[in-house]
């Protein structure tokens, strides 16, 4: 492997891990690493917290500093972008007119954001997805200001819980009949309602947005109901989707995400896949599953790595995610599609108390559990999810049983 080279496509937590790994693995060909942005790789998470509230600049939030690339023979190519894959001639075609041949390739290219065309000719309409997003961002935020935010998953939560610390004026718009409505129950839904409105938050579900109006700027957002809400500016979060172009042009099995075995392998046997990107079978689900998260990204990074030097490692790793809105910790485990049944333990309607845990189950096995609050939960949910085993539901719910003690 000393004269074979790696390129890796995307300076994401999935590219950045990968490229590391390689090394640890034993690639000791060159290993090149191509980004969009011309930033040195950073942690995404924090953008919508730490990051747009002032408290980490940038550099606090590097994935590694630069000597960590530089220790490891990592070629750093940012600001650079792939315009083609040529799998007949294993290389890649980028934007500044260079053709680069590969060994193995691996795709890391994450997601996009879904954008909307209302307002698209107007200033302040923010879609955070980069640091770039963020700057523009911050320099609106300040006391007063109104913000409206079109979308209530996990990123426009996170976002209306920062600036309602920096005491803006904020009003959350969501389309669906409650907020986190793909994701969780309608329990965490209410808790998550309630956390929000006793911070001074306005939610308004079951809405539409008709129209983003303004000069230059947005000035002000209309409702489906012809409600006009003011607004110094806008921050859209409506999902996301996997940033499979690459993939496709170059005819890889694509299928709601670049489609790979179990061993991270796509249907070309020298290009590998993780991340956002990609679509994995799960042994847990007995299904394919699309996740985006920093904890897939890292794990199935990790197992591109070690297949591309030649192991056989399966990807089997329980998803987990994490949200911090105000001093709320939300800790999640398992994909809750399709539960059957539903424990808590605690008490979901106490905003500022103890934590509750939800419990989700299918035919008595365990497949997610939401924590608030609850780290041991969390952490031996996560065991039996990946266990399969039955479990005793009254376990569950009884405080008197230590969470270790979930399983005799």
């Amino acid at each position: 492997m000393n004269d074979r080279t790696c390129i890796v496509i995307g300076a994401s937590h999935a590219g950045v891990t990968l490229a590391l790994q390689l090394r640890k693995e034993g690639w000791r060909g060159p290993i090149k690493l191509i980004g969009a942005e011309r930033e040195l790789p950073y942690h995404r998470p924090p953008l919508t917290k730490e990051h747009l509230s002032g408290v980490k600049n940038l550099d606090a939030i590097r994935l590694r500093p630069a000597k960590v690339f530089e220790e490891n023979a990592i070629e750093l190519l940012l600001g650079t972008r792939v315009l083609e894959i040529l799998r007949d001639d294993s290389a890649v075609v980028l934007d500044d007119g260079q053709t680069l041949h590969y060994d193995k390739l691996a795709l890391c290219t994450g997601a996009t954001v879904r954008t909307l065309l209302l307002g698209a000719a107007l200033n302040n309409v923010f879609y955070i997805r980069t640091a770039a997003d963020v700057a523009e961002l911050k320099a609106l935020v300040e006391p007063g200001k109104r913000a409206v935010i079109i979308g209530a998953g996990y990123i426009g939560l996170e976002a209306a819980s920062v600036l309602r610390a920096m005491d803006l004026e904020v009003v959350v718009i969501e389309m669906a009949q409650r907020i986190l409505q793909r994701v969780t129950s309608e329990r965490m839904s209410e808790f998550m309602m309630r956390l929000h409105s006793s911070h001074g938050v306005e939610i308004r579900t079951a809405t539409q947005v008709a129209d983003i109006c303004g000069a230059a700027e947005v000035e002000r957002v209309i409702l489906n109901d012809g409600t006009e809400i003011p607004a110094d500016f806008v921050i859209v979060g409506v999902g996301v989707v996997p940033n499979t172009a690459l993939a496709e042009h170059a005819e890889l099995a694509v299928d709601e995400g670049v489609l790979v075995d179990e061993y991270t392998c796509t249907s070309d046997a020298n290009i590998y896949a993780a991340g956002d990107c990609t679509r994995h079978p799960s042994a847990i689900y007995k299904r394919l599953i699309r996740l985006e998260s920093v904890q897939n990204a890292n794990d199935q990074a990790r197992t591109a790595a070690a297949n591309i030097c030649g192991k056989r490692l399966p990807y089997a790793v329980v998803p987990w995610f994490w949200s911090d809105q105000y001093a709320t910790k939300l800790q999640m485990v398992g994909l809750s599609s399709g539960f059957d049944e539903e424990v808590c333990r605690g008490d979901p309607k106490d905003v500022e108390g103890k934590g509750f845990a939800l419990f989700y189950l299918k035919a008595k096995r365990l497949i997610a559990v939401d924590c608030v609050s609850r780290p041991q939960e969390f952490m031996a949910g996560k065991k039996l999810v990946g266990s399969g085993q039955a479990v005793d539901t009254s376990r569950l719910a009884d405080e008197s049983v230590s969470p270790a003690d979930f399983v005799q």
